[in-house]
């Protein structure tokens, strides 16, 4: 066998699509095609090391059309190959050697009852066999390539020319370094993914009223990234996302929040108007009743004027705790806020009791919500911190847009949104996903105190007209909408 310009040009041009495959499954896959194609084999396996075992990964066999593991699936009837010297496979890999087998018919040099179980139950015919051991450059073993039944022109079974040894055994030393290189990769983005995960835990330890949002907006965002790939493949959609886009929306959806971490507990946590201020009050409202009853005590009012002030504080005492846990306040009850806020009991020498302090009436006339024009402005501010924090993150450039899209999520399309009022035109899909997602999940989310869950059908139409306000993306609401319907309402 004689090697030409060709074979030299098309091995070199295999190196290079190696190095550039970034999918750990595609890379496998390329491994045994190439080496299939190099060795004009009908059929191929390949094993990684795990575990001290030689775990199956990938079969093909051309002549019965079968490709096996080919799509990342796992094969679990194909239990993992023990490091025994009697098996070809382990031999390879224990001696780190090249094992070219011409004939199985005739040979007893390993133990091929396995194969040719195989060959009884699928009429197949194992003959010639070529095994190579997958070595990186620190020597290490990463796995074994099995070729089966090299071919000749005519299609009939022939053994393996030794000659190919030196050339396959390049192919693997580059195919196991590259192979090295992206299990390597794969670990330090699992290492990242944790420290993400770790963080946002962190997170939601912080406040028991938003322990599920980061989740759910990963999972909504991703939901539509998923559905945007689908209206791609049917031609609705000039977006597509790949697996790296994928991941980079879901970094960004765990960390959207992130900035939260540095807001007070004391409004991360406020689930009422007053919150823990309300004993505050009880306690208040309990010391004016003694001190209209000093006053009638001292003759300063009737005993009816006494009971009159008793029954008034027990009914605005009422009042209040009324309104603390509600979401929205109308106009009757903020006006009712005003006047009771006007109201004091004085002493003899003077002194001021007021019914509420200049900060209880500011949060009990909040018109929505629990926080006040202050703290409202607090919580904001946590876009700004998300984005100072994940810019000390030392992103690759590939993933150094996260902390723009993930500090952006409460920007609208209008140029009304939060903190840099962006407009359309500088917002990527990214960002509108998670906006989209963030407010779909605060509009249904169950474990906020002070609101009732809104339904999924509500819900979007909230979203729906958003859209028509020009605030968020109308296509995003009703691919939202195609996808939850699809998942069946998507039950949290």
């Amino acid at each position: 066998m004689y090697f030409t310009y060709n074979d030299f040009q098309k091995i070199l041009n295999i190196g290079i699509r190696l190095s550039t495959e970034k999918d750990r499954n595609r890379l496998l896959t390329a491994i045994l095609e190439n080496a299939m194609e190099i060795t004009n084999c009908d059929a191929s396996t390949l094993y990684l090391y795990e575990n001290n075992c030689l775990s199956f990964k990938i079969m093909k066999t051309l002549s019965m059309g079968i490709s096996r593991g080919t799509d990342g699936e796992f094969i679990d009837d194909m239990p993992p190959v023990p490091m025994n010297e009697q098996n070809i496979c382990s031999y390879a890999a224990i001696h780190r050697e090249i094992v070219n087998v011409p004939d199985l018919d005739h040979s007893d040099q390993f133990d091929f009852s396995g194969p040719r179980r195989y060959d009884a139950l699928t009429g197949y015919h194992t003959r010639s066999q070529l095994v190579i051991p997958l070595e990186n450059n620190e020597n290490e073993l990463i796995g074994v390539l099995q070729l089966i039944n090299a071919m000749d022109q005519n299609g009939s079974v022939i053994p393996f020319d030794e000659q190919y040894d030196i050339i396959i055994r390049s192919l693997g030393s580059m195919a196991a370094i590259e192979l090295t290189n992206l299990l390597h990769m794969e670990e330090i983005k699992a290492q990242l993914y944790s420290f993400v995960e770790a963080l946002t835990m962190t997170l939601d330890e912080r406040t028991p009223y938003n322990a599920s949002h980061t989740k759910h907006v990963e999972k909504y965002a991703g939901l539509l990234a998923n559905y945007i790939s689908e209206m791609y493949r049917c031609g609705k959609s000039s977006e597509f996302f790949d697996q790296d886009r994928k991941e980079k929306l879901r970094l960004s959806a765990l960390l959207h929040d992130i900035g939260k971490i540095t807001i007070p507990r004391s409004i991360m946590n406020r689930a009422t108007r007053l919150d823990q201020d309300i004993h505050t009050v009880d306690m208040r409202f309990e010391l004016l009743k003694s001190l209209y009853e000093t006053d009638m005590l001292r003759g300063r009012i009737t005993r009816d004027d006494y009971e009159q002030h008793r029954d008034e504080l027990d009914a605005e005492l009422a009042f209040i705790h009324k309104i603390d846990g509600v979401p929205f306040l109308d106009d009757e009850n903020y006006d009712h806020v005003c006047r009771l806020a006007k109201k004091y009991h004085q002493k003899e020498d003077g002194t001021v009791t007021k019914y509420l302090t200049e900060q209880e009436t500011e949060h009990l006339s909040i018109r929505r919500g629990t926080l006040s024009l202050e703290e409202r402005k607090e919580m904001e501010n946590h876009v700004i911190m998300t984005e100072k924090i994940l810019q000390k993150v030392r992103f690759n450039k590939n993933y150094s847009i996260i902390p723009k899209w993930a500090a952006s999520h409460h920007e609208f399309l209008d140029g009304s949104g939060y903190p840099n009022h962006l407009t359309a035109d500088e917002l990527d899909l990214e960002t509108r996903i998670l906006t989209v997602a963030d407010i779909y999940d605060a509009l249904t989310a169950t474990d906020r105190p002070y609101k009732k869950p809104v339904p999924r059908e509500k819900a979007l139409d909230i979203l729906r007209d958003m859209a028509k306000e020009g605030k968020i993306d109308g296509q995003l609401v009703e691919w939202l909408a195609e996808a939850l319907e699809a998942e069946g309402g998507y039950k949290k």
